[in-house]
């Protein structure tokens, strides 16, 4: 091993020169260049040398664009052994905006893994290894490459310029929030006003009547396939069945990145058809958007899957669904992802103190409907794939 990444949410950069000052102080001799520092033991008979670049959001945007969802997907795909595990790790992910990369010329032995643990320590964050095996701020294993839990007591972090900074701040946004606010007190959910404000409007980038029409009909062939392995059928039938569908509905090109490769392996994996079915729940809010469903009730109780089979299996073509489709307005989709949003922090919040989500939420249910009301507003133009679920 060679490499050793330390990855943070911190509002600036300026002290990590000064722990890294700090934690090689002895012993090393340290040259600067920008944002690379070269380190250089001292020691007569055990030289060697270390690289450290130093990365930020604001420095190297292209690196976190580019990454950072790759890194979502990657833990995305591993079978964790703790699904709430895997929710926390997948938030700290997605309010990363520092890398410390650290590079060897050497296999890194002990006592230098001590001495990246120490920096570790210092600026808090959680540490990568090679194979994929993170750690936390203390060097502790949170997970194993293979999906293992570690020893770790990991609960995520993210700084406020992360949480906050990028918010757009407005009049709109500010009414909407405050309604829910007022709604969720009438109902007494638990609620925070530092949660930002979402986009007004105008900042939005709302999806289109018809791309959300495909990725709807196209979700359901997928989420009928995903059950079908589930529930072990036949896998190559189903998968051909299915494939047909996509081609009679015209929407193959509307299936993500993950959902293809899922589709076409040759054995898909079981948890992952479970995880995918869940999303009956996200295709919920693109039907009720396109006006087949009358409300959106509380997320208490699971969606009718029956019906929201029959919305796309009533037509024998794409068009004929999409006649039938009838928009809901920006403001009235805009107001319930700013429910949604506050539902969620509001099951993470009693989660993390070991409590039941509030009023009987099904927080499954809050975050895959998330998944598709922040797809449809455009939310930090994420793909639907790895849509941050921070709060």
């Amino acid at each position: 091993m060679n490499y050793f990444t330390i990855f943070a949410s911190k509002n600036n950069i300026d002290d990590i020169e000064v722990k890294i000052s700090d934690v090689f102080v002895k012993g090393f001799a340290i040259d600067k260049n920008d944002n690379e520092y070269v380190i250089k033991s001292k020691a007569l008979f055990k030289k060697y040398k270390l690289i450290i670049r130093v990365m930020s959001e604001d420095s190297n945007p292209d690196y976190f664009a580019n990454n950072i969802p790759g890194m979502m997907g990657y833990y995305d795909n591993i079978p964790f052994e703790d699904d709430n595990l895997k929710e926390l790790v997948l938030t700290q992910i997605s309010v990363l905006n520092t890398v410390i990369a650290i590079e060897s010329e050497k296999e890194i032995n002990e006592d230098q893994l001590q001495l990246f643990t120490n920096l570790l320590s210092s600026i808090g964050g959680i540490g990568f290894l090679p194979n994929g095996t993170l750690l936390d701020d203390e060097g502790i294993v949170i997970v194993y490459h293979d999906g293992l839990s570690g020893p770790s007591n990991f609960r995520p972090h993210a700084c406020t310029r992360k949480v906050m900074g990028q918010e757009v701040t407005s009049e709109e946004g500010e009414q909407r929030k405050n309604n829910t606010i007022v709604y969720l007190k009438e109902r007494a959910i638990p609620y925070t006003t530092s949660l930002p404000q979402l986009s007004p409007i105008e900042a939005c980038q709302f999806k289109t009547q018809e791309d959300i029409a495909r990725r709807a009909v196209a979700l359901l062939i997928v989420i009928q396939f995903a059950c079908d392995v589930a529930q072990g059928e036949n896998v190559d039938e189903s998968r051909e069945f299915f494939v047909n569908m996509l081609r009679k509905y015209d929407v193959d090109n509307y299936l993500t990145s993950n959902e293809r490769d899922f589709l076409h392996t040759s054995e898909p994996n079981g948890k992952e058809a479970i995880n995918i079915s869940w999303q009956y729940e996200a295709y919920w809010t693109l039907i009720w958007a396109l006006g087949f469903v009358e409300k959106l009730d509380f997320p208490d109780e699971v969606c009718d899957c029956e019906y929201a089979i029959q919305v796309v299996s009533n037509y024998e073509s794409f068009e004929q669904f999409y006649l039938q489709t009838t928009m809901r307005s920006q403001e009235e989709i805009l107001d319930e992802a700013d429910k949604i949003y506050r539902y969620h922090w509001a099951c993470v919040d009693s989660r993390i103190k070991d409590q039941a989500a509030p009023a009987g939420m099904n927080e499954s249910i809050v975050m895959e409907r998330r998944r598709g009301l922040f797809w449809m507003i455009g939310h930090r133009s994420e793909e639907w794939d790895n849509m941050s679920m921070d709060t």
